[in-house]
């Protein structure tokens, strides 16, 4: 089945679905922008219509949209979105505050279409057999959550003192940029975060005053179970050299290690033991993107549910935004738990 896809703002990320969602064949493909210069050389990479407005696009709506301007607008656009019946795959995080959310899930209500927010590890494969792995109760209940990571951010975005990274209220800064796909995964894995703690600080990358170093410690509920809350710990910066990422469940009767940077899910249950190692590369950067794509257009078609639902991605806002405060404050904040939608 062919669908109309329109993609809503293309820099770097947009560009990226524009191009995948290309690529799964089963989309047709139009752009909007609102910079006539980039959306002008958009259009003729990738040989598809291109529109200078959203008001403009939705003279004939298209059945799905993905909205990738800065994170201040996502709110706005899905409630006008939703308004004209288009199906929407809003990019991370859903906002930089909860102001029209509740409004959004109001109308979303009253209206047949599929929301889904673009936190992409969702579509990782070793993040999918970790996650299976953990539900499946093989190795009893996880009690510890870490995870650690960083990369040179002047190499992969070498643009960010020039785009919306460069400003907090915009959703730059290492919280709402990269710590937030990384506590998006942590709930998904084990629950949801209910209080946590936050250090955050500029240390190095030039240019730019956001925080580029984030350590942090929360207390998730764990899912499906009456224990006591997991202890998860996160640790990022966005300078050093290794483009690495690992994340590590320890279980009652096992630990769960994925090495993202190597493509691979990691097991061990005996002490001393050796690791047993399941493989899930090599592959491009484009394939999770693509892997993304097809999750949303199964969700339109009801295939499945959305990879991360609306209420999941606003509980994951809800931890971006106590992690500022947190960072602010020096203290412990507590997350309400979202009402479902």
């Amino acid at each position: 089945m062919q669908h109309s896809v329109l993609v809503i703002g293309v820099g770097s990320i947009g560009e990226r679905h524009t191009r995948c969602f290309q690529n799964t064949g089963r989309a047709r493909v139009s752009i909007t922008e609102i910079n006539p210069t980039l959306r002008q050389t958009v259009a003729a990479r990738y040989s598809v219509p291109h529109f200078p407005s959203l008001e403009a696009a939705l003279q004939t709506p298209p059945e799905v949209a993905v909205v990738c301007t800065p994170a201040p607008f996502h709110i706005p656009m899905t409630r006008a979105l939703v308004a004209a019946g288009v199906h929407t795959l809003i990019e991370k995080p859903l906002g930089t505050t909860e102001a029209g959310l509740a409004e959004l899930s109001r109308e979303w209500q009253q209206r047949p279409v599929t929301l889904g927010v673009a936190y992409v590890y969702r579509a990782f494969p070793e993040m999918q057999a970790a996650r299976e792995l953990l539900r499946s109760g093989e190795f009893g209940a996880p009690l510890q959550l870490t995870v650690v990571g960083g990369q040179h951010f002047p190499t992969y975005r070498p643009a960010y003192r020039d785009i919306y990274y460069a400003r907090r209220e915009m959703g730059g800064g290492a919280i709402q940029d990269a710590l937030t796909h990384l506590l998006n995964l942590g709930e998904w894995l084990v629950g949801p975060i209910r209080r946590l703690v936050c250090d955050a600080a500029h240390q190095s990358l030039p240019g730019v005053e956001v925080e580029d170093t984030v350590h942090l410690l929360a207390r998730h509920q764990v899912s499906g179970t009456a224990q006591p809350a997991l202890l998860g710990s996160y640790s990022i910066n966005q300078y050093q050299a290794p483009n690495e990422i690992v994340i590590q469940v320890v279980c009652e009767r096992g630990t769960v290690r994925c090495e993202v940077h190597r493509q691979r899910l990691m097991t061990m249950t005996q002490p001393g033991g050796e690791w047993t190692i399941r493989e899930f590369g090599p592959r491009e950067r484009d394939d999770v993107y693509l892997r993304q794509a097809h999750q949303f257009l199964d969700a339109v078609e009801q295939r499945q549910s959305p990879a991360c639902s609306l209420a999941e991605g606003w509980q994951t806002l809800r931890c971006n935004l106590a992690a500022l405060r947190s960072s602010e404050t020096s203290t412990w904040q507590s997350i309400e738990p979202v009402s479902p939608v």
